[in-house]
């Protein structure tokens, strides 16, 4: 089969597949460019599942662009907490208020209008406008790269920006004339249900006939994927520092710097330590880590005194570049350390939080776990 003819069979063979078998997708409801937009960013680097209810909740917080434009930052970060990355939230909202300001509100439907905007890149600006303006842009993420590099044997690094421009010229030269948002879909869609990253389901493929991966016996070889730097590992412990009197029942959080990673949202006191100790284990909780005196040195510095207690539990997190492997060491404030509610004798960075309170602040994935865990536990004393 020459070139012309293998492209038309995949695009039509695809299309047609899609159109029976696509999934009930609350976002595929509408061609609402913000909504459409919304859920091009949840997805990324997210499974479906785990975005519907986020999806849900944020809309139905934030229905219009004006909306969120004009919502605080907090409140965003709260309704984006447990779906990670969360610069994609702040770009999103910034890039939002570009649209409010310089656009009356109204999602921009060319190519250099909606790339200017704050964190839309090609896939993003190609998916919102194929998918809710129809046009002929291609949407090329991961999902499209797999089948492409399938079906058409390209035996390229994917990673390399060379590549993706390949796939990207490819992908847009597929698009069947007035079905841009379907098409884009359906390649999406054939790459999250049947061409799978392992064991892809071939037999069920509406395009196997003519897969050259498969032809060649390679279906699992492909993509060629240079494999990413593993994250940097880190040694932290972290102080729940747990209060009395008025602040009995609750913890002392602090709010991260106002850039960098995770930025402005709420944590635990913690900080790095180096590797050449032994942490405590759940058979001997006395025992606390030496390195925990580099946190109460740190502490110090901000004029919070604390007194470790006991070992309370362990807990990692990764993020695309580091993995935090991190003890928590239960505390109590020294002495003299009186927490007012006015925050007089604390810095202003740090507040109380109770379970009940919880939901006014935005957390890491990795301090929501242990602050759940704590609570839980106090809940069955």
């Amino acid at each position: 089969m020459d070139t012309t003819h293998k492209q038309q069979y995949f695009s039509n063979e695809l299309l047609a597949w899609y159109l029976r078998h696509r999934r009930d997708l609350p976002w595929r409801r509408s061609r609402n460019p913000y909504y459409i937009w919304i859920s091009e960013v949840m997805l990324q680097q997210t499974r479906v599942d785990t975005v519907i209810p986020y999806f849900h909740r944020f809309i139905e917080r934030f229905p219009t662009v004006e909306a969120l434009a004009e919502a605080p930052e907090e409140d965003v970060l709260k309704l984006w907490e447990g779906l990670g990355y969360y610069s994609r939230a702040r770009n999103l909202q910034g890039a939002v208020r570009e649209v409010h300001e310089r656009y009356g509100g109204i999602v921009p439907d060319n190519k250099e209008e909606i790339s200017s905007l704050r964190g839309v890149g090609p896939y993003t600006s190609g998916a919102i406008l194929s998918i809710a303006y129809n046009k002929p842009e291609p949407a090329v993420d991961g999902n499209v790269m797999r089948v492409l590099s399938r079906y058409f044997l390209i035996e390229e690094d994917i990673m390399k920006p060379s590549t993706r421009g390949i796939m990207e010229k490819l992908a847009k030269a597929l698009i069947p004339e007035g079905a841009a948002g379907d098409f884009n879909q359906a390649l999406m869609e054939l790459g999250a249900m049947v061409c799978k990253p392992r064991s892809p389901n071939c037999l069920t493929c509406p395009v196997m006939e003519h897969c050259s991966a498969r032809e060649a016996g390679m279906e699992e070889q492909l993509p060629i994927k240079k494999k990413a730097k593993p994250p940097r590992p880190e040694q932290r412990v972290a102080a729940l520092i747990t209060g009395s009197g008025d602040h009995q029942g609750k913890v002392l959080i602090r709010q991260r710097p106002q850039e960098g990673l995770l930025a402005r949202m709420w944590e635990l006191p913690h900080t790095e330590v180096p590797f050449t100790y032994m942490a405590a284990s759940p058979s001997s909780p006395e025992l606390i880590p030496e390195s925990f005196k580099l946190l109460t040195d740190q502490l110090a510095e901000e004029t919070i005194g604390i007194i470790p207690e006991r070992w309370f539990m362990h807990a990692e997190h990764t993020f695309s570049h580091i993995h935090w492997d991190m003890d928590v060491i239960a505390c109590r404030l020294e002495p003299g350390i009186i927490p007012s509610p006015a925050g007089m004798l604390l810095p202003s960075h740090y507040q109380w939080v109770d379970s009940a309170t919880m939901d006014n602040f935005a957390f890491p994935n990795v301090f929501l776990k242990i602050l759940n865990a704590y609570f839980a536990a106090c809940t069955e004393l």
